[in-house]
This record gives C-alpha cells, structure tokens and sequence, in this order.
C-alpha cells in the first residue's frame, strides 16, 4: 500500500524513522514548515520571517524545533547574534527550495491556483546588465504574483549572502589581483565562480567632462578630478573593492553606497570612476559615458552559486538572462 500524506491540504512526501509497525503514526513535514524555514533563512531573524509570514513568533520558532526534530539536523545555529543557517541547513534548505518550486507548478497545472507567490534573490555589485537580466525574469516569469529581491550591495556581503542561500546567485568580478583572495574565500564557502565575460577597464564621466571627448585617458590625466567609489564597510580591503586599481592613490575620494548618488556626483563633481564599460542609456541616462583607461588589467565579471544548491527554475531563468546580456557587451 503506497505512503500518502496530506498536511494542511499540502502533499509531501513522509519522513521515515526506520521501519513501522501497521498503524504506527509517521512523522511527517509539510510544505508549510519548509515555507517557514526558507523564510527564516532569508530574512536572518525570526521576527522578521514571523511578520512576512503573518503568524505568531512563538508559532514560527515552534514549526521550525519541530521540523528539526523531525529531519534530525539542527537546520539554524543559534548564536547570541541571532540564527545562521547551519552546514546541514544550508544542503536541507536547497532541497526545500526545490520541493516548493514543484509544488508551486504540480498546484498551477492541476489545482489551478496560479503556483502562489515564488521568491528569488540575486545579489550583485553595480551592473546594470544584472538589473536588466532581471526584468528579463519578470517578464518570462509573467505570473500576477511573486517576491523578488535584488540587492545591489558589497562584495563581502554578495558572498556571505550566496553563501547562507539568501540569494541563489551573486554577480562580481574577478582579475588578477584580487583573484587568490576572492577564489579562497570562495572555496571555503563552497560557492563557484561562472565567468560571463571578460571587460576592459574604463572611467565612466559625465557627457560634459573635459575628458569626454578623448578616444581614451590615461590614469595621470585624471588626478584633478573626484575619484568616486563604492564603500565596502567594515570590508574594506583592497580584494573587496568594487573598482579595479583600488591600490592606485588618488587625491581626491568620494564614497558612496549607490548607484544614483555615484552617477549625480559624477555629473556635478566632473568626476570619475573605473568600472567595466558596461553602461546602458535607458537604466544610467544618457548624462553618463564610459571611456577606455589606458591600463593594463582585466575584469572577469560572472556570477557566484552555492555548491550543494540546486538551481531552481527562476535562477535558471535568471542565469541564461545574463548570458544574454553579456554576450551583447
């Protein structure tokens, strides 16, 4: 006779404890405590997942000891900082993500509830090229309802986030000075780096730059101007910085946390900032060009995924998005 389990109307498949005997109850979890978990290891708090998921905290921590118990590893480590997905959690967590994303599609096609609201989170340095691959998502996606984050932020925090799966990808770049630091750090948080492209260095300045109509600059000429860059945080180190020649000394710095805020100052300072060439009008606006820098040195931006996860189909999506959109620069 076939195991069959039906939890708060949601199918999945039982958890087994050894053999049973003929009408002894089995344990089982149901697709809401791995909705629960998921949550908790995206938000990073309890309390926040309790309020995304509009149940009680006490019911949340409840669901979570009890899936814990149940599967027989200790999903969360708990720590006088708050929770952090645990080396087991973070293998559990990647088939949960999996299992939901099926069952989401097995209710769309035969229940026809619309597979409910889907989630994904990529995080990423500065590209505009990673905000439109996830326009790209969106508009495949085509659902009415779904929870997307995209977090443009540091370098360190692309890794840690990829690294405890609040993000199924991280988009950075590797070159040949930070690439012994970033690769081990990789390896010990068993992520992999996918090269997307390779770029040549440039400065990005305002369209009225006195420098704007050169065919290229060399990194002398621009010492009178604002250098502008991303800060790194408490991670500041010169293998975390988001601009190649983060060693060069300049005069003048400016830094700053995004996007908007860099390309005003560039524009109202006639400042400057080395990135990859990759700009596009529609997200930047027409006031910000790129122009060649005449050093030595490449950028190989790709993306950064975790070892023991299972792509799930909106990273999949996301990922052949990017490969588009690299291979149009």
């Amino acid at each position: 006779m076939p195991d069959r389990v039906v939890a708060d109307n949601q199918m999945l498949a039982p958890v087994r404890r050894g053999n049973r005997a003929f009408g002894e109850e089995v344990e089982i979890m149901t697709l809401n405590q791995l909705r629960y978990a998921v949550m908790v290891a995206k938000k990073g708090t309890i309390t926040d997942a309790a309020n995304e998921l509009y149940i009680a905290q006490p019911s949340l921590t409840k669901a979570v000891h009890e899936l814990e118990k149940e599967v027989g590893i200790t999903i969360f480590d708990r720590t006088n900082k708050g929770i952090k997905v645990s080396k087991e959690g973070e293998q559990f967590l990647a088939y949960a993500r999996q299992v939901l994303e099926q069952a989401d599609m097995l209710e769309e096609k035969y229940l026809n509830k619309g597979g409910g609201e889907q989630s994904f989170c990529v995080s990423t340095q500065h590209y505009s090229f990673a905000v439109n691959a996830l326009v790209d998502l969106i508009e495949e996606y085509g659902r009415d309802e779904y929870d997307f984050s995209l977090r443009e932020t540091q370098t360190y925090e692309i890794i840690e986030d990829v690294a405890s799966l609040k993000s199924e990808i991280g988009v950075l770049y590797i070159n040949d000075f930070n690439e012994t630091v970033i690769k081990k750090i990789l390896k010990a948080k068993e992520l992999e780096f996918t090269e997307l492209f390779t770029a040549k260095p440039h400065i990005f300045i305002s369209k009225t730059h006195p420098l704007a109509d050169r065919k290229s600059v060399k990194m002398e000429e621009l010492s009178p101007y604002p250098y502008l860059l991303f800060e790194q945080g408490e991670h500041n180190a010169f293998y975390y910085s988001e601009e190649i020649f983060s060693t060069v000394n300049r005069p003048k710095n400016i830094r700053v946390r995004d996007r908007a805020t860099l390309f005003n100052l560039l524009i109202g300072l006639n400042g400057y900032t080395v990135s990859s060439g990759v700009i596009d009008p529609v997200l930047n606006g027409p006031d910000i060009i790129a122009v060649p820098l005449k050093k030595e040195g490449d950028m190989h931006i790709g993306y950064i995924t975790h070892r023991k996860s299972h792509r799930s189909r909106l990273g999949t999506i996301y990922v052949e998005a990017l490969k588009k959109h690299a291979a149009s620069e």
